[in-house]
């Protein structure tokens, strides 16, 4: 988490052990609230999740905003009632515990109706993606 204090930007400790975790922390948070938008600090691991989320319809728009600091800028999308589109956001892969699966033992979220967001030696991607490539790699974690 980022903390201003007047000119000084300070990042804790702990944010700098899961920067994933503390992405998917975020979100959840800002959607309790009805947040529209969240601001992260930019790395290309949390872009490539955030595109991911994008192109599968859970949050509306990505971009990358330069103002002092380079951040990822999201757009949360929510239903028509109010809810939001994101039931749920968990990692799997910690930085304790890495889980690592085989091509034909890619995880099946929410009877195919979730997603999870696997690391591949081509890239990130969906399981039903890597799936189709027949690759497997870290389940970074599951959305639905």
């Amino acid at each position: 988490m980022i903390r201003v204090n007047s000119s000084k930007i300070r990042v804790n400790s702990f944010d700098k052990m899961d920067p994933i975790a503390n992405m998917f922390t975020i979100i959840r948070n800002a959607q309790a609230v009805a947040k529209s938008e969240v601001v992260l600090p930019f790395s290309k691991i949390k872009l490539a999740i955030a595109k991911i989320l994008e192109q599968i319809g859970y949050v509306n728009k990505v971009s990358i905003d330069k103002n002092k600091f380079k951040a990822i800028k999201i757009e949360l999308a929510y239903q028509a009632t109010g809810q939001p589109k994101i039931r749920a956001l968990n990692r799997i892969s910690k930085p304790g515990r890495r889980i690592y699966v085989a091509a034909d033992q890619l995880p099946i979220i929410l009877n195919k109706k979730g997603l999870a967001i696997i690391s591949t030696s081509r890239g990130l991607m969906t399981n039903k993606e890597a799936k189709k490539q027949k690759i497997g790699g870290e389940v970074v974690g599951e959305v639905y």
